[in-house]
């Protein structure tokens, strides 16, 4: 049985992912498309996570690719989190992922409005407003939730999610049928109201990305796509990783794989994990590099076993949820933490010894990250021990 130890693992992360410097590239859809998606719940991260992987691209060139050009597209997927797709992989991931989150929210939010009785039959009132509110979008080309709840007065419905509780109070449905909708694949979070780390955003129909809509494809397939593209990425690892990544029962998880050609490897500490059976050659090591990641950076969140490269250092860079924040990277493992303080600084702490040309390298690329984000001030949505501590 092939061994892959904790070295090559580390080797194919610095290549695979795109942050050895002989790995870089401008090409922003290229990079998302190397990490199979890239992290979007906090805006900033999508910027960031390029930056660390790109000698020239720039924000205007990450605003372009998802805005202009419009080959990279926001939605939620895995584990019904935000994510910044490559506009190639939308139909795979939507029939692997979203179309069950889509049936999950009109669940959901239909057990809300019949609980309330607002309206006679849910179903057919739900369908009837979703459409109403995609043919608006279609003619308005892009718009706020408040203007489309003032032409689709139906959106401005109130329901009490939880009624008789102390901390309930009505809510329109107008964020409940356009998360919905964007889960459907029918429309897509647009341009922000405000910078790159702005998370107010206007909607588009799909149709704006993907002129036909987005192409159907069985269920199946899709997963069995999705799970070659994560092994391609993120392989070797434990079937738990790709469990967790996905946000799959295992029962989903062994179907996808019994379609896919893999291998089983031996992992360091004696664990089992798979590859796909094409990538089986011994990955070399490129020269020592240094990377500063951003809160969330799809490469920490890519497994759920992270001892390989994140050591003892999880008190300090996760939060109480499990969110990770910035960290700083040296050959293939967290050595630190870093943050922008108030004054544009990028301040660095490291949590263990790496030596004098590690970090000379490691503050190369703080005032590289410093000089790319510029005049904005990025503090992470989930704030961890050392990210606070760093801009206290």
């Amino acid at each position: 049985m092939r061994h892959i130890g904790t070295d090559e693992r580390r080797a194919r992360l610095a290549t695979r992912h795109r942050l050895a410097v002989t790995a870089r590239t401008g090409d922003v859809p290229g990079i998302a498309d190397s990490l199979v998606v890239l992290h979007a719940t906090d805006p900033a991260t999508v910027f960031l996570s390029v930056a660390a992987r790109s000698a020239t691209a720039t924000p205007a060139d990450v605003e372009r690719a998802l805005y202009d050009d419009r080959t990279l597209l926001r939605m939620l997927a895995m584990r019904r989190t935000m994510f910044v797709a490559p506009v190639g992989l939308v139909p795979v991931l939507q029939a692997a992922v979203a179309d069950g989150l889509a049936a999950k929210q009109r669940r959901t939010y239909g057990r809300f409005l019949e609980q309330a009785g607002v309206v006679d039959d849910v179903d057919a009132w739900w369908r009837e407003v979703e459409r109403s509110t995609h043919r608006i979008l279609l003619e308005k080309g892009e718009a706020t939730g408040a203007q489309l709840s003032a032409a689709e007065p139906r959106l401005r419905t109130k329901v009490d999610p939880a009624p008789g509780k102390s901390y309930s109070k009505p809510v329109s449905v107008t964020t409940w049928v356009l998360v919905t909708l964007g889960c459907e694949g029918l429309i897509v979070r647009g341009r922000p109201n405000g910078t790159w780390i702005s998370s107010q955003y206007r909607w588009a129909p799909v149709e704006a990305w993907l002129p036909g809509g987005v192409p159907r494809m069985p269920a199946d397939q899709a997963r069995a796509e999705l799970v070659r593209r994560w092994l391609r990425a993120f392989g070797p690892a434990p079937v738990a990783d790709l469990k967790w990544w996905t946000g799959w029962s295992l029962t989903d998880v062994r179907k996808a794989l019994a379609t896919v050609d893999t291998v089983e490897v031996t992992l360091d500490g004696g664990r089992a994990g798979l590859v796909l059976a094409d990538d089986l050659e011994p990955v070399a090591a490129p020269e020592p590099w240094a990377a500063l990641l951003p809160a969330l950076d799809p490469t920490p969140m890519g497994w759920q076993e992270r001892g390989w490269y994140l050591g003892d250092h999880a008190p300090a860079l996760f939060d109480r949820n499990g969110n990770i924040g910035p960290t700083v990277w040296w050959d293939g493992r967290i050595v630190g933490g870093w943050a922008q303080r108030p004054d544009g600084e990028v301040a660095v702490r490291l949590l263990e010894d790496v030596g004098a040309d590690a970090a000379a390298a490691i503050d190369a690329e703080a005032r590289r990250t410093a000089a790319w984000i510029g005049e904005i001030r990025v503090t992470p949505r989930f704030r961890t021990p050392l990210e606070r501590e760093l801009t206290g």
